[in-house]
């Protein structure tokens, strides 16, 4: 690690997030190299090694970064004072999630390797904040759905969270998937993300 001031540190590590995320807008994740990224940084590929070992361990950085955006929304959406109806509690999470596609493309990705690449104090930075959305949304869900047993909001919360793997895919789909799923006679329903999360959450929340 760079012997630097803390803030020193902190800088180059979102600078370097900051390249990672750029690149992640045109390029896929198996594209993207270390020589890429600082490329668009102010220092050398090597001094990248002071902050991260791996691409994985930058990508798991923007993960958690997300995370942590997505976690302002619920946050948000948890301090309302006012009582929200299931439905109207569906709509507020799909709509949290409509402005994080980029948090849900990764979610799509192969998160099994990206944390297998990773250290465990880089792993455990990330998880501290995908343990964070889980307490929040299990919070939103005993704080407007009063009727929910905790047994039944566990559940909940642990079908919606593998359920957002699945997300991006199915609302981002490519030319070349859908002339492929025309040409095997697939039917594939055009979802918003906003659409197929509402959705979801209404069925998860009314069926309790």
């Amino acid at each position: 690690m760079f012997k630097g001031t803390p803030e020193l540190i902190e800088r180059r590590r979102e600078e370097i997030v900051d390249a990672c995320e750029k690149l992640y807008q045109t390029k896929s994740f198996w594209d993207i190299t270390l020589k890429d990224i600082s490329s668009i940084t102010s220092f050398s590929r090597p001094t990248i090694y002071n902050y991260f070992q791996t691409k994985e361990e930058i990508f798991l950085a923007l993960f958690k970064r997300e995370y942590l955006r997505w976690n302002a929304d619920l946050a948000t959406i948890l301090e309302n004072d006012s009582r929200l109806s299931k439905k109207d509690l569906a709509d507020q999470i799909a709509k949290s999630l409509a402005k994080r596609e980029q948090l849900l493309k990764l979610l799509s990705m192969n998160i099994y390797d990206m944390e297998t690449n990773s250290r465990v104090e880089q792993l455990a930075s990330f998880k501290k904040a995908y343990g964070q959305a889980l307490a929040l949304v299990s919070e939103l869900f005993e704080k407007f759905c009063p009727d929910m047993s905790g047994a039944d909001r566990h559940q909940a919360v642990y079908i919606f969270f593998p359920f957002l793997c699945g997300v991006y895919p199915y609302t981002q789909v490519t030319d070349k998937q859908a002339e492929a799923m025309a040409a095997a006679g697939v039917h594939f329903p055009s979802l918003s993300i906003y659409e197929i999360v509402d959705q979801c959450l209404v069925r998860l929340l009314e069926a309790k």
